[in-house]
């Protein structure tokens, strides 16, 4: 593998890094974005309950706020609930807006690693070909050997570029996938807390 990653000079390095730092997010996001994580079963239920016995206190409400993403969007809305309607939706949304951008953390640069690395492996490949032709206006083209290196070089960084930014590409769309499914599914929690607790529907 060493050899492998020799012969292709030292843009495989940077393509091996992207490679580290890609699985590394991947692996962090696909923990990070579990349903029952993001979206705890029932909470709204349990809020409605507590709401009904009257112990829906400060403290409960930072023990829900703590405990999930979906947690801190309707807290911030308990915070408010003696307010209206349109109070409790405000404070939703702008609590929803930083959730997001958290729940988003780190796709941008998994994005960016799946455009980059294809870049990098053909400056590979330019590079290999300069070397080839470097040979052939030294050396002639009589010696084999001389001209394999520049060409394998140049074979190798285009393949692991592709190898890296592929699975990234594939990873990326899938969790900005579930990020939107994720989101809807906040939103929808959060409009039947408001709506249940401003009385307009019935649990």
């Amino acid at each position: 593998m060493f050899e492998l990653v020799k012969a292709g000079g030292l843009l495989m390095w940077p393509i091996i890094a992207c490679s580290v730092i890609a699985m590394a997010i991947v692996g962090e996001r696909l923990w990070a974005l579990r349903t029952t994580r993001v979206i705890p079963e029932n909470l709204v239920a349990q809020i409605w309950q507590l709401y009904k016995k009257g112990k829906l206190n400060t403290a409960f409400i930072t023990t829900i706020r703590d405990g999930s993403p979906l947690g801190r969007v309707l807290a911030a809305g308990l915070i408010n609930r003696q307010h209206t309607r349109e109070v409790m939706k405000e404070a939703i949304e702008e609590e929803g807006r930083q959730v997001v951008h958290e729940l988003e953390r780190y796709l941008n640069t998994l994005g960016t690693i799946s455009a980059i690395t294809p870049l990098l492996g053909l400056l590979g490949t330019v590079i290999g070909m300069i070397k080839v032709f470097t040979a052939i206006t030294t050396a002639g083209v009589g010696n084999p050997a001389v001209l394999a290196g520049g060409i394998s070089e140049a074979l190798i960084t285009t393949a692991a570029g592709l190898s890296v930014a592929i699975p990234a590409l594939i990873f990326h769309r899938y969790l900005s996938g579930r990020v939107d499914q994720l989101v809807i599914g906040m939103e929808a929690q959060a409009m039947k807390m408001i709506e249940v607790m401003q009385g307009e529907r019935e649990r």
